[in-house]
Protein backbone atom coordinates (compact mmCIF):
# COMPACT_ATOMS: atom_id res chain seq x y z
CA UNK A 1 0.00 0.00 0.00
CA UNK A 2 1.29 3.45 -0.92
CA UNK A 3 2.33 5.96 1.72
CA UNK A 4 0.16 9.09 1.91
CA UNK A 5 1.86 12.49 1.65
CA UNK A 6 0.31 15.82 0.77
CA UNK A 7 2.43 18.42 -1.03
CA UNK A 8 2.21 22.22 -1.10
CA UNK A 9 3.63 24.02 -4.17
CA UNK A 10 3.95 27.79 -4.58
CA UNK A 11 2.83 28.82 -8.07
CA UNK A 12 5.63 30.27 -10.20
CA UNK A 13 8.48 28.88 -8.09
CA UNK A 14 10.93 26.02 -8.43
CA UNK A 15 9.79 23.00 -6.39
CA UNK A 16 11.99 20.22 -4.98
CA UNK A 17 11.34 17.60 -2.33
CA UNK A 18 12.96 14.38 -1.18
CA UNK A 19 10.91 11.29 -0.40
CA UNK A 20 12.56 8.93 2.11
CA UNK A 21 10.98 5.54 1.45
CA UNK A 22 11.07 2.79 4.06
CA UNK A 23 9.67 -0.73 4.32
CA UNK A 24 7.35 -1.97 7.08
CA UNK A 25 10.36 -2.58 9.35
CA UNK A 26 11.45 1.07 8.98
CA UNK A 27 14.50 0.24 6.86
CA UNK A 28 15.35 2.22 3.72
CA UNK A 29 13.65 0.77 0.64
CA UNK A 30 16.23 -0.65 -1.77
CA UNK A 31 15.53 0.87 -5.20
CA UNK A 32 18.47 -0.81 -6.96
CA UNK A 33 17.51 -1.76 -10.52
CA UNK A 34 14.33 0.35 -10.41
CA UNK A 35 13.02 3.34 -12.32
CA UNK A 36 10.65 5.98 -11.00
CA UNK A 37 7.82 8.00 -12.52
CA UNK A 38 5.51 10.57 -10.90
CA UNK A 39 2.57 12.50 -12.32
CA UNK A 40 0.13 15.19 -11.24
CA UNK A 41 -3.48 15.38 -12.48
CA UNK A 42 -6.32 17.73 -11.67
CA UNK A 43 -8.57 14.72 -11.01
CA UNK A 44 -7.87 11.00 -10.99
CA UNK A 45 -9.78 10.68 -14.28
CA UNK A 46 -8.07 13.59 -16.07
CA UNK A 47 -6.58 12.73 -19.45
CA UNK A 48 -3.88 15.40 -19.15
CA UNK A 49 -1.03 15.20 -16.67
CA UNK A 50 2.08 17.03 -15.53
CA UNK A 51 5.22 14.97 -15.02
CA UNK A 52 7.48 15.55 -12.07
CA UNK A 53 11.16 15.21 -12.75
CA UNK A 54 11.65 12.11 -10.59
CA UNK A 55 15.10 10.74 -9.78
CA UNK A 56 16.28 7.91 -7.54
CA UNK A 57 19.13 9.36 -5.47
CA UNK A 58 22.47 7.58 -5.21
CA UNK A 59 23.07 5.17 -3.60
CA UNK A 60 19.79 3.57 -4.57
CA UNK A 61 19.85 1.45 -1.40
CA UNK A 62 18.99 4.59 0.65
CA UNK A 63 15.38 4.67 -0.65
CA UNK A 64 15.44 8.37 -1.54
CA UNK A 65 13.52 9.79 -4.51
CA UNK A 66 13.77 13.47 -5.52
CA UNK A 67 10.74 15.13 -7.11
CA UNK A 68 11.04 18.51 -8.80
CA UNK A 69 9.13 20.98 -10.97
CA UNK A 70 10.50 24.03 -12.76
CA UNK A 71 9.24 27.54 -12.04
CA UNK A 72 7.74 27.65 -15.56
CA UNK A 73 5.84 24.43 -14.89
CA UNK A 74 4.38 25.62 -11.58
CA UNK A 75 3.57 29.02 -13.13
CA UNK A 76 1.50 27.30 -15.83
CA UNK A 77 -0.51 25.34 -13.24
CA UNK A 78 -3.79 26.83 -12.08
CA UNK A 79 -3.90 27.30 -8.34
CA UNK A 80 -5.92 24.78 -6.42
CA UNK A 81 -5.93 21.11 -5.57
CA UNK A 82 -4.53 18.23 -7.65
CA UNK A 83 -3.74 14.56 -7.05
CA UNK A 84 -0.40 12.85 -7.65
CA UNK A 85 1.36 9.55 -7.21
CA UNK A 86 4.83 8.07 -7.51
CA UNK A 87 5.47 4.62 -8.95
CA UNK A 88 8.58 2.49 -9.14
CA UNK A 89 9.25 -0.25 -11.68
CA UNK A 90 11.78 -3.03 -11.09
CA UNK A 91 13.49 -3.25 -14.48
CA UNK A 92 14.35 -6.97 -14.31
CA UNK A 93 10.86 -8.18 -13.34
CA UNK A 94 8.54 -5.42 -14.51
CA UNK A 95 6.93 -5.22 -11.06
CA UNK A 96 5.24 -1.82 -10.65
CA UNK A 97 4.56 -0.42 -7.17
CA UNK A 98 2.80 2.79 -6.16
CA UNK A 99 5.03 4.01 -3.32
CA UNK A 100 3.51 7.43 -2.53
CA UNK A 101 0.23 9.18 -3.30
CA UNK A 102 -1.64 12.23 -2.12
CA UNK A 103 -2.98 15.66 -2.82
CA UNK A 104 -0.91 18.49 -4.21
CA UNK A 105 -2.07 22.04 -3.59
CA UNK A 106 -0.79 24.94 -5.68
CA UNK A 107 -0.97 28.25 -3.82
CA UNK A 108 -1.58 31.35 -5.99
CA UNK A 109 1.25 33.68 -6.85
CA UNK A 110 1.20 37.45 -6.41
CA UNK A 111 4.57 38.50 -7.86
CA UNK A 112 4.83 37.54 -11.53
CA UNK A 113 7.94 37.22 -13.68
CA UNK A 114 7.97 38.86 -17.12
CA UNK A 115 7.88 36.30 -19.94
CA UNK A 116 6.30 33.50 -17.89
CA UNK A 117 2.81 32.25 -18.76
CA UNK A 118 0.62 31.81 -15.68
CA UNK A 119 -2.31 29.42 -15.30
CA UNK A 120 -5.25 30.88 -13.39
Amino acid sequence: MAAKADILVDQGTTFNTLLNLTNDAGQALDLTGSTVKAQIRKWYTSTTSIDFTAVIQSPSTNGIIELSLTANTTAAMSYGRYVYDVITTVTATGVVTRVVEGQLTVTPEVTQITGVTYGH
